[in-house]
C-alpha cells in the first residue's frame, strides 16, 4: 500500500512483535487462501493495521479465537506461528488487494520501469481487473464495499490534473483520505463496537492523508529527476509545509485513538501513535533507520576524574586465607591447582566451494538467511538471520519506547517492558 509503518525491533517488546508478526502473516495467509498464490505479493505493513484494529476492539476471548497455529513457511524459516484469523484478516486481505490493483493501474499509465513494454501492460491490466473482482468479492464477506476505494482511485486521477501550482495539496490527497476513513470505520462494524466509527473515520482520514504526504516527500527528487508527477511539486508546496501537514495529522490521529474504545491498546498505539511519528522523522529528517549504524553507546566512566587507587592497593599485604587456593576444598583431586577441562570435540571443517554455495541456495530459497539463526554456509560459524543483524534501526535508542518518550497522549498501556 504505502509502506509508512515499519516497526523496529528496539521499539517492540517481544510481546508486540510476535502480535504483529501474527497479523502481517495472516493477511499473508488470507489473501492465498481466499484469492490464490500471486496474491500474496500484495502483502504490506499498512494493510495489516485493518487486521490490528479489528483484534483490538474485540473481547479477550475473541481475540484468542482469531488466531490459530499456521504450519511451516519458507518465509519464517520453515517455522509454524501463530497468526490472525477471521474477518479482520480478510477486511485487511480485501483492502490490500484492491490497492494493490489501484497501484498496479498507476504504473501502466506511468509507464514505470516494465510496465513501459506492452506485454507487460497488458498481463498487469488483466491482474488488476481479476484482483478488482477478487476484492469485492472478499470485501462483499465482511460486509465492506470495496467500490469506494476503486472510486476514490478515479477520483484521483481527475484531482490531479485539475491541480496546479497555488492549489492546496490537501485537495490531492481528498480519495486517499475518503478510501482508507471507509476501512477504518468498517473495522468498528465488524467488531460490533457503533460507537469507535466516528472516531476511526478520522484516524483513517487522517492516516490516508499522513501515507500520501509522505510517499509524496519521498518519491518527490527522483519524480522530479524523471519528470513525473507529484503533488507537492505539482501544487508548490514547500517540504517544510509538508511536514508541517504530517505532524498535524499524526497528533491528529493520537487525538482520534484517545475516543476510541479499545481492550487491548498496545500495539494499536505503537502502530498508530508512534511509528506514524517515526515515519515523519524518517522521511523528513532521516531519523529512526535511515542510517543502519552497528554503533555501540558509549559508557560514561565512573571513575573520570582520577584513580580511586592512587597512592596504593588497599588489598596489598598478607593474604586473608592461608595455606593454597580459596576456591579449591582440600582433598580434591589436583587441590591447588587449575582444575583440568575435558577435551572439547574439533569442530567441523568449513565447507568447500562446492557444498558451500549448495547450502547458500537452500538457506536462501527457505528465508534462514533473512529471518533466523543459521550456520554460516561456508564457515559453519552461527549467526543471526539479516533481518535480526539489519533490522533498519540499529541507531534507534532501545531506552526510547512509548512509556519514556514523552508522548502527549496517555502510553500506560503500551507494553515496553
Amino acid at each position: 500500500m504505502f509502506g509508512i509503518i515499519r516497526p523496529c525491533q528496539h521499539r517492540l517488546s517481544e510481546k508486540l512483535r510476535s502480535s504483529w508478526m501474527a497479523h502481517l502473516c495472516g493477511l499473508c495467509l488470507a489473501l492465498r487462501d481466499d484469492h490464490g498464490q500471486l496474491a500474496r505479493t500484495a502483502t504490506n505493513y499498512d494493510g495489516l493495521i485493518i487486521s490490528v484494529l479489528v483484534e483490538a476492539q474485540r473481547p479477550a476471548e475473541a481475540r484468542a479465537a482469531g488466531r490459530r497455529t499456521a504450519g511451516p513457511c519458507p518465509l519464517r524459516g520453515m517455522r509454524s506461528a501463530e497468526v490472525a484469523r477471521g474477518e479482520g484478516a480478510k477486511l485487511a486481505a480485501a483492502v490490500s488487494l484492491a490497492l494493490a490493483s489501484v497501484k498496479m493501474r498507476d504504473h501502466v499509465l506511468d509507464a514505470d520501469g516494465l510496465f513501459a513494454r506492452r506485454p507487460v501492460a497488458a498481463g498487469a491490466r488483466r491482474v488488476a481487473g481479476r484482483w478488482d473482482r477478487q476484492s469485492a468479492g472478499g470485501g462483499a464477506v465482511v460486509g465492506f464495499d470495496t467500490a469506494v476505494l476503486l472510486d476514490a482511485a478515479e477520483r484521483q486521477g481527475e484531482v490531479e490534473r485539475a491541480a496546479g501550482l497555488g492549489s492546496s495539496v490537501l485537495l490531492v490527497t481528498g480519495p486517499t483520505e475518503t478510501a482508507t476513513a471507509a476501512a477504518f470505520a468498517h473495522t468498528a462494524v465488524l467488531a460490533d463496537r457503533p460507537g469507535n466509527v466516528a472516531a476511526l473515520t478520522e484516524a483513517g482520514r487522517l492516516f490516508g492523508r499522513l501515507a500520501h504526504l509522505l510517499d509524496a516527500a519521498e518519491d518527490q527528487a527522483e519524480d522530479e529527476a524523471s519528470g513525473a508527477w507529484n503533488p507537492l511539486t505539482a501544487t508548490g508546496t514547500s517540504r517544510a509545509e509538508a511536514e508541517r501537514l504530517c505532524r498535524d495529522a499524526v497528533r491528529g490521529i493520537r487525538l482520534a485513538l484517545r475516543d476510541v474504545e479499545l481492550t487491548d491498546r498496545a500495539l494499536t498505539h505503537v502502530l498508530l501513535a508512534h511509528e506514524t511519528g517515526a515515519a515523519v522523522d524518517r522521511v523528513f529528517h532521516g531519523g529512526h533507520g535511515a542510517n543502519c549504524s552497528t554503533r555501540t553507546p558509549e559508557l560514561s566512566n565512573p571513575y573520570q576524574g582520577g584513580n580511586p587507587y592512587q597512592g596504593g592497593n588497599p588489598y596489598q599485604g598478607t593474604p586473608p586465607v592461608q595455606g593454597g587456593n580459596p576456591y579449591h576444598y582440600q582433598g580434591a583431586p589436583g587441590y591447588g591447582e587449575p582444575p583440568l577441562l575435558p577435551p572439547q570435540p574439533p569442530g567441523k571443517p568449513p565447507r568447500g566451494p562446492l557444498a558451500g554455495c549448495a547450502m547458500w541456495a537452500l538457506l536462501a530459497c527457505t528465508c534462514q538467511l533473512l529471518c533466523c539463526e543459521h550456520s554460516h554456509p561456508f564457515t559453519r560459524e552461527r549467526r543471526k538471520g539479516f533481518c535480526e543483524r539489519h533490522d533498519g534501526c540499529c541507531d534507534c535508542d532501545p531506552s526510547d519506547c512509548c512509556c519514556q518518550c514523552g508522548c502527549e497522549c496517555c502510553c500506560d498501556a503500551c507494553d515496553c517492558n
